[in-house]
């Protein structure tokens, strides 16, 4: 008996897991990491970079900047990366599948669930609707009270950028966690 106690109180989350992780499953957590990581970095660098400068500008070279960001971010590596922030921790999760006990798993759940939500989802409701606007407007001629909308959007990427980094940060967490056990 206190053998069996003594098992059970040195068994982590990951320990209680059954099976051994293999090259795919360990790869398939780095591979989604590192996606959120790349759409933080790419965030974080827009929040604390880009925005900042574009506060020092008039609305005329705004509009035609802003513009220019949204049309050529349009490309397939951005799209590649954006996406696969969505689906790729499907594929991954999947693979994992028989570890779905363990504290590594659930962390990239939640860093999926974080970046589904508070990137993928948030975009699509915040950020591409005043994209819209900015790009509707005639750079000669922009619409009194600008610097709201450009404040909008400052603060809908400053909110993602925080989410994006949330995400990259668990998945840190869980493949720190794989690599103690």
């Amino acid at each position: 008996m206190n053998i069996a106690v003594a098992n059970l109180q040195n068994t982590t989350l990951e320990e209680s897991d059954t099976g051994r992780l293999t090259i795919a499953q360990n790869l398939s957590f780095g591979i989604v990491t590192i996606v959120f990581g790349i759409m933080a970095g790419f965030f974080w660098t827009y929040t604390f970079n880009v925005n900042l400068a574009m506060l020092n500008v008039n609305g005329e070279t705004y509009a035609t900047v802003q513009s220019l960001f949204n049309q050529n971010v349009r490309h397939a590596n951005f799209f590649a990366l954006y996406f696969g922030g969505v689906l790729l921790p499907i594929i991954a999760l999947a693979i994992n599948w028989r570890h779905w006990r363990t504290l590594s798993f659930w962390m990239i759940v939640a860093a999926w669930a974080i970046y589904l939500f508070g990137v993928f989802i948030y975009t699509n409701n915040v950020n591409l609707p005043l994209n819209e606007i900015t790009e509707a407007w005639d750079p000669q001629n922009v619409p009194a009270g600008w610097e709201s909308i450009r404040d909008q959007w400052n603060a809908a990427n400053a909110f993602r950028t925080g989410m994006a980094a949330g995400s990259f940060g668990l998945g840190i967490v869980a493949l720190m966690i794989r690599a103690h056990r």
